[in-house]
Formats: structure tokens, sequence, C-alpha cells
């Protein structure tokens, strides 16, 4: 099956916008892939031979729950602003991803509450072997001009 565009799904543009492609996704989880590149903003500027750290790839967990969440939105809903209120049960088998070898990252829906809080199991793969997982706590208020005004 064929996606729209992770730009199409996501709030994020331009170089915010990481990840690559959606591999599949379904009502409940999502795998979207994420090629680590030398001039991604998440180089590790105290080590950019080293790789992206692999905690950058809470961020693309983060982001592949936005474009699951756009995904399962009617479509003539643009993408809308969410936030990632934090991790727990965070744990990672390396310190850096190497450059050019593509990752997958697995969101996996858990709980998702009528008033925007949703919880999801997040992983990293590559070549078949787990690099990183987590739990990500998330909030997609239903009006995101409540969050800047008071």
């Amino acid at each position: 099956m064929s996606y729209p565009p992770i730009a199409s799904l996501v709030p994020h543009q331009g170089p915010m916008c990481l990840l690559d492609d959606v591999i599949a996704c379904d009502a409940r989880s999502l795998t979207a892939r994420v090629i680590p590149r030398r001039d991604s903003l998440l180089v590790d500027l105290a080590r950019p031979e080293a790789g992206i750290p692999v905690w950058a790839g809470l961020e693309w967990m983060a982001q592949a729950v936005a474009a699951w969440a756009g995904l399962n939105s009617p479509a003539d809903i643009p993408p809308r602003i969410g936030l990632l209120l934090g991790t727990k049960h965070y744990s990672a088998t390396c310190e850096h991803l190497p450059f050019d070898v593509p990752v997958d990252v697995v969101i996996t829906l858990d709980f998702q509450a009528d008033n925007g809080l949703g919880t999801f199991q997040g992983q990293l793969t590559c070549r078949g072997e787990r690099l990183a997982e987590a739990t990500l706590n998330v909030f997609q208020p239903s009006d995101s001009d409540e969050l800047f005004t008071s």
C-alpha cells in the first residue's frame, strides 16, 4: 500500500520533518522508516562522526505517533499539533545510530482517551535488531489555540 508523504501527515515542515516514509499503518499501529543522514539536525555535535544519538529516536517515535494520528483522521482535517508529555521505560542497546542505514520506527497504541491523552509503545529496529524502546505519553488537544492563550 502507498501512503501520503510524511509532510502531509505531521505538523512539522522542512528539516523538522524527520521521518522518510510510512511503511505500514492500521487503526492501532504505524511503522515508519528513517535513514539517519549526516546533515540531520540530530547529529551529535560533540561526536559528529559517531552518527545520530539513539535518544534522538524518541523524536522519531513522537513523529510516528503524529503520522499515525494524521492517517487516522478524516482526510479534510489538516495535521494537528500534539505534544510529547514524557516517556517511561526507555531502554537502548547502543549509543548512536549509523548514518545511511535504514531504521524502522514502530509505534503501537496502548490507550487513547476522549480528552486527547494517549499512550503508545515505541521501538526502533534496524535489520531486525531492536535498538531502543520506550513508552510515550502524548496529548493532542481538540483545539490547539487553547494551548497558546491564557
